[in-house]
């Protein structure tokens, strides 16, 4: 089969060779970072703390691997050496003497002397070579110095946490066997240099977290006014932009922000409480003058123009107005449910109704309960049977509505909760017909911090799923 060709520009040429040949790595360092970005914390001041504390300890490693290893290593080397030349004295001073004198004085020398303690044992072999420790500077520097000064049959046992350390020496008629402390032969005092090296990690570590979490708390302040400012519910009233300068920055930022969006509302509330009562008062004229009118059968026509321009007008208002000025407060779903029960008795229609957790909700009670009147008031007007299922639990309502009317397609769901949009067989028309219902609904839901969606109903109709904070 032949090679490809890099300089083929058909079809399946330089494209399928460059395609072939493409460097994988940055896609598996990305796979890589994904899959441990997953496991990583995801709130600030986790992150923060990981910031401080890993550079800490990746120091402290490099630390402990590289100076503390070669601190051990030179001064146990230098102790070894040590304590090796001072054996290799001994053995010279035992060779010194002929065959059967008294080495009564070499022992006390090197006792007195030198600090250690040999005895001269029968010719015995020696013992079998125990396990070679993982770890054990001291082990290999001995046994390398030994070889090197001495270079005869030893036997050495450093394993273990005994403060002795023997060591055997084959002689030509004997055996020498040394008991010397550990800390002749081995720099045992250093691990105090770890110890205070994590003890003064911990204490640094303990002040960083302290002032790191002041610093923290003024942004999980900010937040937290936001996000109830988001649900439409005040911010603390002791909230204040504290903390760093650009920390202070935003929180005067979303403060100046909030007041400009108050501010706003209540122009336009104020705008259109004037436009209402200006069109209430020419609409109530007009009826009166249709009253004075003589011929009835044309005034009722009339009169149900104004009354449909009324409707209208209300529902304009409504959704302009949004509900937004109101405070939030305590809504019991029980009550709200005995209304809707009464609406489903006045139009002759079968309504069930479930509750699970407190009845007793947080949100705007005026708004809401206009929320669930549009919902279930559309249902109505298409459906025979409706159901409502409300549940109140951690902080979070979710009420759904199910009904056996005639739906709305799935390519179509969203357009019914835009303003004025009217379906040939919409169902987000209100009574006037001005297609608000579920726009007001929907804005009612977010201005809650929450949303309203359509799905198909068990019931073979539409299900609205409403999920606010409360």
């Amino acid at each position: 089969m032949a090679a490809t060709d890099p300089t083929d520009v058909r079809p399946g040429g330089i494209e399928a060779f460059l395609r072939r040949w493409r460097p994988r790595g940055p896609l598996i360092w990305r796979k890589a970072w994904r899959r441990v970005s997953h496991y990583m914390p995801k709130g600030l001041y986790a992150r923060s703390l990981i910031i401080v504390i890993a550079p800490m300890i990746l120091l402290q490693g490099v630390v402990a691997f590289v100076f503390m290893e070669r601190h051990w290593q030179l001064v146990t080397q230098r102790l070894s050496t040590a304590v090796v030349r001072d054996i290799a004295a001994i053995i010279d001073m035992i060779e010194t003497y002929p065959p059967g004198d008294n080495y009564a004085d070499v022992i006390r020398i090197a006792q007195e002397r030198l600090a250690l303690k040999i005895d001269l044992l029968p010719p015995d072999p020696l013992p079998a070579p125990g396990p070679k420790p993982f770890f054990s500077i001291l082990d290999g520097i001995l046994s390398t110095e030994i070889t090197r000064q001495i270079n005869r049959p030893f036997w050495i046992d450093t394993v273990g946490n005994s403060s002795i350390v023997e060591v055997r020496i084959q002689l030509e008629n004997k055996v020498l066997r040394v008991f010397a402390r550990r800390s002749q032969a081995y720099a045992s005092n250093s691990h105090i240099f770890v110890v205070w090296m994590v003890v003064t990690s911990l204490v640094l570590l303990t002040i960083a977290i302290l002032f790191l979490r002041n610093q923290i708390r003024p942004i999980q302040k900010l937040a937290e006014a936001a996000d109830l400012f988001g649900k439409g519910r005040s911010p603390p009233a002791d909230f204040q932009p504290r903390g760093a300068e650009e920390v202070r920055r935003a929180g005067l930022a979303f403060i100046q922000m909030r007041e400009r969006i108050e501010r706003q509302i209540e122009q336009r509330t104020a705008m259109l409480t004037g436009v209402s009562h200006d069109l209430r008062t020419i609409l109530t004229r007009f009826r009166l003058q249709l009253a004075l009118t003589g011929s009835k059968a044309d005034v009722a026509a009339l009169d149900q123009d104004i009354d449909d321009m009324q409707s209208m007008l209300e529902g304009y208002l409504a959704f302009a107005r949004g509900e937004a000025s109101e405070d939030t407060g305590t809504l019991d779903l029980n009550a709200l449910f005995d209304r809707l029960k009464e609406e489903a008795n006045l139009r002759k229609r079968t309504l069930k109704i479930a509750l699970v957790g407190e009845p007793q909700v947080h949100v705007r009670p005026h708004a809401f309960t206009r929320l669930a009147t549009n919902l279930v008031g559309n249902a109505f007007r298409y459906a025979k049977n409706v159901s409502v299922t409300a549940t109140h639990r951690r902080g979070a309502l979710t009420m759904i509505v199910d009904d056996d009317g005639p739906g709305i397609p799935l390519d179509r769901r969203e357009d019914v909760f835009k303003p004025f949009v009217r379906l040939d067989e919409a169902r987000n028309q209100d009574a006037s017909g001005t297609g608000l219902g579920l726009s007001i609904a929907r804005d009612i839901a977010r201005s809650h911090g929450g949303d309203i969606s359509l799905d198909d109903s068990p019931m073979g109709g539409l299900r609205a799923v409403v999920r606010v904070p409360a």
